[in-house]
């Protein structure tokens, strides 16, 4: 059994290469010899979301508090609320995020393949995101 306290890893801001707008990243627990799972709680601000993205393993996102938007490639924008659990297909490229007036935080899960969780495609825009 293993126990990570909360507070023993240090927050991080998201990466303006992964990330438009304010994003906190606070790291849950990495692969290593005996999982190949990794999590994180991520906070977006309004306006805040990820960069295109896709998973090797795929992905599923819980959704925690405020909300949201995701949206799969030439899929719909769709809300999101807390409670909600959203499961990305393996290599389906997509993105997820704050609405442009509600912060939203959700858990992220996916597993390593090859020692890789994401490959970090092109921003999403403010057309694709419905900001004009």
């Amino acid at each position: 059994m293993e126990i990570t306290r909360v507070g023993s890893r240090p927050s991080g801001t998201g990466p303006a290469a992964w990330f438009t707008g304010a994003v906190r990243i606070d790291p849950l627990f990495e692969p290593n010899t005996a999982r190949r799972g990794a999590a994180a709680s991520v906070t977006f601000e309004p306006g805040a979301r990820t960069a295109w993205h896709t998973h090797p393993l795929g992905q599923t996102l819980i959704i925690v508090s405020g909300c949201g938007w995701v949206q799969k490639e030439n899929g719909p924008v769709t809300p999101v609320y807390p409670g909600d659990v959203v499961w990305f297909e393996a290599n389906e490229k997509h993105w997820h995020g704050a609405t442009a007036t509600n912060g939203m935080t959700h858990i992220a899960i996916q597993e390593s393949l090859d020692g890789k969780v994401v490959d970090w495609l092109e921003h999403v825009t403010n057309e694709q995101y419905h900001v004009s």
